[in-house]
Order: structure tokens, then C-alpha cells, then sequence
């Protein structure tokens, strides 16, 4: 599933990029560096089952280990005390962030109820985009009666591309569906 992405994006992307932005060399062309999924849970620090929960779900979505991220300080507001666990998250390169994106454009975004196509503004300015999800029971490998809570998640897909333009260019090719603004 992976080679298939990966295939396309080599075979037909490229060139129709070159063409699009008139580029001279084919190391101009951007492409996908690296996708990061990222959950922030707040009640990770008084609750262990949820975070136990949570690294298991991420890990059968994107078929890595997420890693725990810590509280850098300490917050008494919300209770929080310096290397409490704060969230997870998962960092997909080559083969793996292909497969993740691939079932994420053609299976998961298209279970979304009543979706009409994700935002093309969530771009950052350098042609890479963010994309929050609100509940992970719209992927295929998670099953509804193991779920204890919904809880959402953050995709970031990271791209070589310099400008917004070229970053929705690319992700359009890929298979994207952004909605007309």
C-alpha cells in the first residue's frame, strides 16, 4: 500500500509539479519529509489507564510506538509538576508515513461524518499542514467497543515545498481533498 503512493508520486506528481511551477531540476520538486501524529492528554498525569490507552490506539494506527512527551515545567494551575506525561506522539517517516498516508486519504478522512473536504487554510507558511482530528474512531483499525473515551489527535505532514502554494499543489496531487474556499 506504501509503494503505491510512493509509485504515483514519483511517476505523475513530479512531473506535473515540474510543469506547474516550472522547475529546472527535479530536487526543486517538494515532497513529504516526515508526518507527525500528536495527542495531547491532559489527564495522562492523574490517570494511567488513559495514557496506556491512548499509546495502544496510536500504535495501531500508525503501526509505531509513540513516545510520551513530559511536561517541561511545572504548572500548578492545572496541577501539573515538571516530567508528568502531558501527551504521545509519533513520528512517520518513508515506507511507514506512505502507508499512514494512504489509508488516512482514501479510508480515513472519507468516514468522517458529513465531510465535505478538510480546510486548505491550515497551511503554516513554509507548505506544511496541520489537520486535527476529533475523534479516532473514524480509522478503520480502531474498534468501536475497545474505545474507553474519545479523543482527538493532530496530523502534521511536513513537506520540502517553500511556499504554501506549492505544499496544497503537492497534497492536492496526493490525493487530498480540500474543500473550495
Amino acid at each position: 500500500m506504501a509503494e503505491r503512493l510512493k509509485t504515483h508520486y514519483q511517476e505523475k506528481i513530479v512531473p506535473k509539479l515540474m510543469e506547474q511551477f516550472s522547475y529546472t531540476n527535479i530536487h526543486q520538486v517538494p515532497k513529504v519529509i516526515k508526518v507527525t501524529v500528536n495527542r495531547g492528554m491532559g489527564e495522562a498525569a492523574q490517570n494511567a489507564k488513559a495514557l496506556e490507552a491512548s499509546l495502544a490506539e496510536i500504535s495501531l494506527i500508525t503501526g509505531q510506538k509513540p513516545v510520551v512527551t513530559r511536561a517541561k515545567k511545572a504548572i500548578a494551575g492545572f496541577k501539573i509538576r515538571q516530567g508528568m506525561p502531558v501527551g504521545i506522539m509519533v513520528t512517520l517517516r518513508s515506507a511507514r508515513m506512505y502507508a499512514f498516508l494512504d489509508r488516512l486519504i482514501n479510508l480515513t478522512l472519507p468516514r468522517i461524518r458529513d465531510f465535505r473536504g478538510i480546510s486548505p487554510k491550515s497551511f503554516d507558511g513554509r507548505g506544511n499542514y496541520t489537520l486535527g482530528l476529533r475523534e479516532q474512531l473514524i480509522f478503520p483499525e480502531v474498534e468501536y467497543d475497545s474505545v474507553d473515551q474519545v479523543r482527538g489527535m493532530d496530523i502534521s505532514i511536513i513537506t520540502t515545498a517553500n511556499t504554501d502554494e506549492e505544499g496544497r499543489a503537492l497534497l492536492k496531487e496526493l490525493g487530498m481533498p480540500f474543500r473550495d474556499n
